[in-house]
């Protein structure tokens, strides 16, 4: 809880002699003309406001509305502003190109601005962040792509120079690419991840046009399946399934060209959670199966029996369903190694967090109360070997435990713990804006769900919490994202 944002937001109301009722029709207006569609109407506002007043919390997105109403700059914003962001005060000019560059809208322009009031320019920061595009400040991001493009473009260079086909040291970086791209998918915002693997992709398929030694073109192609396997996870995230299906499927295609049973077996998996969370249950059943034939132990085994578990649950075949998990865990014990586990991060191998966390999502589909409380058991222990993040094999993507935690939820809604459901839910709303996923958002819907049966009907606290998982949604990345640039 801010107690120092909120008093400051009230403060700022009484200041002006502004109801919140005033302070909601102002907010909705400056939403309006920043271009922002997903604005909620008065009665979504004004609850808005109470909170904020109450808990602070307020997001980027709002924080924008909140300048644009009060007549300040982003820098100005909060109890704390920024000295040194508030010396850039020079106008933005008002051209065709920043006219037409919707992020720009979010705050006055020159074009814009009310007669007497000095505007400086607009943070990219906040932009970037309200888009969903990344959390980082916009120095760091600069820089660190700067430093980036420098580093790939030595790589092109050093690669268009080597000798006879793909060099060691070339192929040598890819590898270290790949496992950096691994990472980045795991804990970095996933446009970020996107745009990044997609740049390594680039390179790999420049290398894949020149002649290659058969051994150096079948590496390029057991990198360049991986890379589109990641690509189509986080586009996935994204809200894109359609070009998530079709990355995936490339990577099949390298994978099939050098017969690699472990890839194989990791993009079925990839393909199969697409569908799972696309609702086709049946194909997501079916591609699961598939990719045991190719891949039936060690982590990645134990991913595919995860996912036939979870989709024969929500298909009924509840027996399927039970029989997987314990398949899965199986699979998942003991020494393992392939190349994909050598590369590291949640992707290419799967935690024993995750592990618990698919498996208690499975079991929270079967309905009975045995598996209710064997779900709560698994999800429980999951969350806290997510905690104990660091810690040998247990590499996690950000949102694995905000899953669990929506998972957990369902479990206790559907047992009539409405507080419990709250308190399970609190770090999963809590997530910035770049890291609320398609994934999350889709299972938060069977939430809203739970929260509409009979037994919570009359329940303030119940709406609460439907409204704030409405805002969630309205901040994820999905919601700010039109269409992958480039």
């Amino acid at each position: 809880m801010d107690s120092e944002m909120a008093a400051w937001l009230r403060q700022q109301r009484e200041d002006r002699g502004w109801s919140k009722a005033e302070t909601a029709r102002r907010l909705i207006q400056a939403g309006r003309e920043a271009g922002d569609t997903a604005v909620p109407e008065l009665s979504g506002m004004l609850h808005n406001i109470h909170r904020w007043e109450r808990e602070g919390g307020i997001s980027e997105r709002h924080k924008l509305h909140y300048c644009r109403a009060l007549g300040i700059h982003p820098s100005q914003f909060g109890p704390h502003p920024s000295a040194e962001l508030a010396t850039m005060t020079s106008p933005q000019p008002c051209t065709a190109t920043a006219a037409a560059d919707s992020m720009t809208a979010l705050v006055p322009t020159q074009c814009s601005m009310t007669p007497g009031v000095a505007y400086p320019i607009p943070l990219p920061s906040a932009l970037v962040t309200y888009r969903g595009m990344q959390e980082p400040t916009p120095g760091h991001f600069t820089v660190e792509q700067e430093v980036m493009m420098a580093a790939h473009k030595g790589s092109d260079h050093a690669a268009e120079h080597e000798q006879h086909g793909t060099g060691e040291a070339t192929l040598e970086q890819l590898h270290a690419d790949l496992a950096r791209l691994s990472h980045l998918t795991d804990a970095g915002p996933p446009l970020t991840a996107f745009l990044e693997s997609r740049t390594v992709r680039d390179r790999l398929y420049r290398l894949l046009d020149r002649r290659q030694r058969p051994r150096e073109q079948a590496d390029l192609y057991f990198l360049a399946g991986c890379v589109n396997g990641l690509m189509g996870i986080t586009a996935n995230r994204l809200g894109y399934p359609d070009a998530a299906e079709e990355l995936i499927r490339a990577g099949w295609a390298y994978a099939n060209i050098i017969d690699h049973n472990a890839l194989r077996g990791m993009l079925r998996a990839k393909l199969s959670t697409v569908m799972y969370w696309r609702g086709r249950f049946r194909e997501s059943h079916d591609l699961a199966a598939d990719g045991l034939r190719y891949s039936s132990q060690g982590p990645m085994g134990a991913n595919l029996y995860l996912n036939q578990a979870c989709a024969a649950a929500r298909l009924g075949d509840l027996d399927t369903a039970r029989q997987a998990v314990g398949l899965a865990h199986a699979a998942r014990e003991g020494d393992y190694r392939d190349e994909l586990v050598t590369i590291g991060g949640e992707e290419f191998s799967l935690s024993r967090a995750t592990t618990y966390a698919k498996g208690g999502r499975a079991r929270v589909d079967t309905g009975t109360d045995a598996d209710a409380r064997e779900a709560v058991e698994e999800l429980e222990g999951a969350i806290s070997l997510y905690d104990q993040s660091g810690s040998p094999g247990e590499e996690h993507w950000f949102g694995g435990k905000a899953l669990a935690g929506t998972d957990l939820a369902v479990v206790r809604l559907r047992s009539g713990a409405l507080d419990g459901a709250v308190t399970a839910l609190g770090p999963v709303l809590a997530l910035p804006s770049a890291q609320r996923v398609a994934t999350l958002t889709t299972r938060l819907a069977r939430v809203r769900e739970e929260l509409a049966a009979p037994v919570f009907r009359g329940s303030q606290q119940a709406r609460d919490l439907s409204d704030h998982i409405e805002e969630f949604d309205r901040e994820a990345v999905t919601a700010g994202l039109h269409s992958l640039h480039g």
